[in-house]
C-alpha cells in the first residue's frame, strides 16, 4: 500500500468518525423529542480497482420499524376516540347529578311520590296538594333543562367536530408537503431523516383524529387511506368539506362530510363522491360523530318518552276527578281532530252540571260504543248538548272541545264510567281531549291519537316527512322524504314507508292506540329513526305526522310543557273529588273533603305505563334505566380510554426503545467513535513522519 492510499485511508476515518460523532451529537440533543427516531451513519468498505481504500461515508438514515409505527397510529386512534366520548359522557354525567343527590332527576321523580303520598294523609292541608304540584312541576322543568344542556351537549360536538375537521385538513396539507420533500431528497441522494420525523408525527397526530392506513411507497412518498379505504393522500392531496359555521348549532341533522380534491390553492375543490358520515372514520371524529348522531340524541329521546309517561299518568287522574267547587267550563287542549273525524270510542262517560257545594244539577251518560263506530266527533257533541239539554253545551271547533256550564254558580264535571270507562288510544275521554290535565303542553296532545289505518290523514297532497334511519354506529344508512298524497289513510302511509328504501331495513307497523312502530331487520339491530324535518299538518290543526303517530320520542311536547298555571298558582284548582254516580238530581254528587284523586295520583305512579316502543313498565323502572344507562356509559367510556391509553402508551414504548435515543447507548458509541478518530488521527501521524523520513533519506 503506498503512503498516498495510507493517507486516503486514514482521512476517510477521520471523516467517517467525523460523521458519526454529528449524529451522534445530533441524537442526544433530540433525546426529549417526542417522535424522534435516532438516526446512524451509512459506512461501507470503499474499493477502488479491486483494492480496499478506506471508507465510504453514506447518508444518515433513521432507525425504525413501520410496524411499530403502524401499531402507534393504530392506538392513538383508539384514544382519540375513547377521549372524545369519555369526556363528554362525563359532562352528561355531571348534568343528571351525583346519585341521591336533591336536585337530581330521579330524587325530582321521587318527590312527586312522595308528595302524592302525603297528599292522601292530608285531606284539607293546601300545603301537601301546594307542594305536589310544586314537585310536578319542578320535576318536568328539571327534565326540560337536562334536554337542554343536552342540546348545548350537543352543539358543542358540532363545535368541535368542525374544529377537527379544519385540523385533519391542516395536517394533510403538511403531510403532502413534508412528502413532497422526502421524494426529492431521497431522489438526490441526501438524508431525508429530518422531514421524515416531522411527517410521522404529523401523521400520528391525525391518526388521533381519525382512523388511517398508511403506507411507504418506494420514491419516500407516504399514501394515507381512511379505515374504510377511501383514499386521502396519495400523488394528488383531498380535503374534507363540512359546510359547518363553526358556533356548534345543534339540529335535527347534519349534512355528510365529503371528500374533495384540493385546488391549487390548497382549498376542497371538486368532490371525489366519497363521504364520511358515520363512527367507522375512528379517532376522535369518529367519537364525536358518534356523541352527535347516535348517544345524545337517544337520551334526549328517551327523555322525551319519560316525559311522556309521566304526562299521561298524570293526566289520566287529573281527567278522572274534578275540583268541588267544579269549574264553570272545561276547555280542552289542541287535538288533530276535525268535526267529521271518526269518534273512535268505546265504554260510556258521565257528562254532569253541579252547584259549588256539589249538588247535582243535570246529567247525562254518553255510551260511545252504542254510538256505533261510524259515530264522528260531532255525534259525540250532539249527544251531550241532547243529554244535558241546555244546562251546559258542548262545541268543538278547530280542533277544541269546550263544555260550558250556563248556569250561575254551577260547573262542569266529566267522569269515568265505573263499569265501561271510555277510552281511544288507551285514554278516557275527558284526557283524550285535555278537559282537566294537569300538565299540559302546546306542542302535543300528550296522548296516543287512537287513529285506525282507514282514518284519513288529513295532510295536503304534497306535504312532506323526511325519515332518516340509522345504525347502531349512528351511520345514516338510508333516508326516505314520505309525500302526502290527496285521500291518503294512516294505513297508506305506512305502506308507503313499507315499501320505501326504509322498509329494507325493518317494518312498520300500526298498533291498537294510533302509533306507528318500526320493528329493525336484524341486518341492522339497534337501528333507530329520526325525523328532521315536517311538513305535515292535519287539516290545520298543526298537529304533523311526527306529533300524530309518536315514531320518535322527539315530539312527547316537553320542550313546552308544564303543570297548568292556574293548578300552579291555587292548589285548590288541583282535581281530587270523584263524581258519585247513580245520584239523583237534587242530591250530592261531589264532596269538599272527598280526596280519593291523592291516592290515585299516588297509585297511578306505581303503575306500568304503556310506553309505546320501549314496553311497559313503571316510571319508577324506565327512569332509573335511563339514568343508570347513563352512568354505565360514562363508566365503560372512561375504562375504555384507561385502555386504550395504557394500549397506547405500550405502543409508543415499544416503538422507542426500539427507534428512540438511549443516552448510554449514545456515550458508548461517541467513545467508540472518538478512539476511531484517534486512530485515524495517529495513522495520518504515521504516514506523514514516514513521509518526511522518506524525504530525509532522498536528500
Amino acid at each position: 500500500m503506498s503512503l498516498n492510499e495510507i493517507f486516503g485511508s486514514a482521512l476517510s476515518g477521520l471523516n467517517a468518525a467525523q460523521a458519526g460523532l454529528r449524529t451522534v451529537s445530533n441524537n442526544i440533543a433530540n433525546v426529549g423529542t417526542a417522535g424522534y427516531a435516532r438516526e446512524k451513519v451509512a459506512t461501507t468498505t470503499a474499493v477502488t480497482g479491486g483494492r480496499v481504500t478506506g471508507v465510504a461515508v453514506g447518508e444518515t438514515t433513521r432507525v425504525a420499524d413501520r410496524f411499530l409505527e403502524s401499531t402507534v397510529y393504530k392506538r392513538a386512534g383508539d384514544v382519540g376516540k375513547a377521549d372524545a366520548t369519555a369526556a363528554y359522557l362525563d359532562r352528561l354525567q355531571a348534568l343528571l347529578g351525583a346519585p341521591g343527590a336533591e336536585s337530581g332527576l330521579p330524587a325530582r321523580l321521587d318527590a312527586i311520590s312522595q308528595s302524592a303520598i302525603a297528599m292522601t294523609a292530608s285531606t284539607s292541608s293546601v300545603q301537601a296538594v301546594a307542594g305536589f304540584t310544586a314537585d310536578v312541576q319542578d320535576a318536568v322543568a328539571s327534565m326540560q333543562q337536562l334536554n337542554d344542556d343536552v342540546t348545548i351537549l350537543r352543539g358543542d360536538v358540532e363545535s368541535e367536530v368542525g374544529n377537527s375537521i379544519d385540523r385533519i385538513n391542516g395536517l394533510l396539507v403538511r403531510i403532502d408537503d413534508l412528502n413532497s420533500t422526502v421524494s426529492r431528497l431521497d431522489a438526490l441522494g441526501r438524508s431525508s431523516a429530518g422531514a421524515v420525523d416531522q411527517r410521522n408525527s404529523a401523521v400520528e397526530e391525525l391518526s388521533g383524529l381519525m382512523k388511517l392506513t398508511v403506507r411507504d411507497q418506494p420514491d419516500g412518498r407516504v399514501t394515507i387511506e381512511t379505515a374504510s379505504g377511501t383514499t386521502l393522500l396519495d400523488r394528488r392531496l383531498r380535503l374534507l368539506s363540512y359546510p359547518s359555521s363553526g358556533e356548534g348549532v345543534s339540529q335535527p341533522d347534519y349534512p355528510s362530510i365529503d371528500i374533495r380534491f384540493a385546488d391549487a390553492s390548497g382549498q376542497p375543490g371538486a368532490s371525489t363522491g366519497d363521504k364520511i358520515d358515520s363512527v367507522a372514520v375512528g379517532g376522535r371524529l369518529g367519537g364525536l360523530l358518534d356523541l352527535r348522531d347516535r348517544t345524545l340524541p337517544a337520551f334526549s329521546e328517551k327523555l322525551g318518552v319519560l316525559f311522556g309517561g309521566l304526562a299521561q299518568s298524570l293526566n289520566a287522574v287529573s281527567n278522572a276527578g274534578t275540583t268541588v267547587p267544579p269549574p264553570s267550563q272545561l276547555t280542552g287542549g289542541q287535538t288533530a281532530l276535525t268535526g267529521s273525524d271518526r269518534l273512535g270510542f268505546t265504554g260510556a262517560t258521565t257528562f254532569a252540571v253541579t252547584k259549588a257545594d256539589g249538588t247535582l244539577v243535570a246529567s247525562t251518560k254518553v255510551d260511545f260504543t252504542a254510538l256505533g263506530s261510524g259515530a264522528t266527533v260531532n255525534d259525540a257533541v250532539a249527544a251531550i248538548n241532547a243529554g244535558l239539554r241546555g244546562v251546559a253545551t258542548a262545541s268543538f271547533v278547530d280542533g277544541k272541545l269546550t263544555l260550558q256550564a250556563k248556569g250561575s254558580g254551577t260547573g262542569m264535571v266529566v267522569a269515568q264510567d265505573a263499569n265501561a270507562p271510555s277510552t281511544r288510544g288507551g285514554a278516557g275521554f275527558s284526557q283524550f281531549f285535555g278537559l282537566n290535565d294537569v300538565v299540559k303542553s302546546d306542542a302535543s296532545t300528550l296522548t296516543p291519537s287512537g287513529f285506525i289505518a282507514d282514518d284519513r290523514t288529513g295532510f295536503t297532497a304534497g306535504e312532506t316527512t323526511e325519515i332518516v334511519l340509522r345504525d347502531a354506529s349512528g351511520r345514516a344508512v338510508t333516508r326516505y322524504s314520505m309525500t302526502a298524497a290527496e285521500g291518503d289513510t294512516f294505513g297508506d302511509l305506512v305502506s308507503q314507508l313499507n315499501d320505501s328504501s326504509l322498509g329494507s331495513f325493518g317494518s312498520f307497523a300500526l298498533d291498537d292506540k294510533g302509533r306507528i312502530q318500526f320493528q329493525p331487520s336484524a341486518s341492522v339491530p339497534g337501528a333507530s329513526l329520526s325525523i328532521p324535518s315536517d311538513s305535515t299538518n292535519r287539516y290545520g290543526t298543526g298537529r304533523s305526522f311526527s306529533s300524530i303517530v309518536g315514531l320518535t320520542g322527539t315530539e312527547s311536547g316537553l320542550s313546552t310543557a308544564g303543570v297548568r298555571p292556574d293548578v300552579l298558582a291555587d292548589a285548590t284548582k288541583l282535581p281530587l273529588a270523584r263524581f258519585q254516580d247513580g245520584v239523583a238530581v237534587g242530591g250530592k254528587a261531589l264532596g269538599a273533603a272527598d280526596n280519593r284523586g291523592a291516592t290515585a295520583f299516588a297509585d297511578q305512579l306505581a303503575k306500568a305505563v304503556d310506553l309505546g316502543r320501549d314496553g311497559v313498565t313503571t316510571l319508577e323502572r324506565f327512569s332509573s334505566l335511563l339514568l343508570g344507562n347513563a352512568g354505565t356509559q360514562a363508566s365503560q367510556a372512561s375504562d375504555a380510554l384507561a385502555d386504550a391509553t395504557a394500549r397506547s402508551t405500550d405502543a409508543v414504548n415499544r416503538r422507542d426503545s426500539f427507534s428512540g435515543v438511549n443516552i448510554d447507548e449514545e456515550l458508548a458509541n461517541m467513545v467508540v467513535l472518538q478512539n476511531s478518530y484517534s486512530a485515524a488521527a495517529r495513522v495520518m501521524t504515521s504516514a506523514s513522519q514516514m513521509y518526511d523520513t522518506l524525504i530525509a533519506m532522498m536528500g
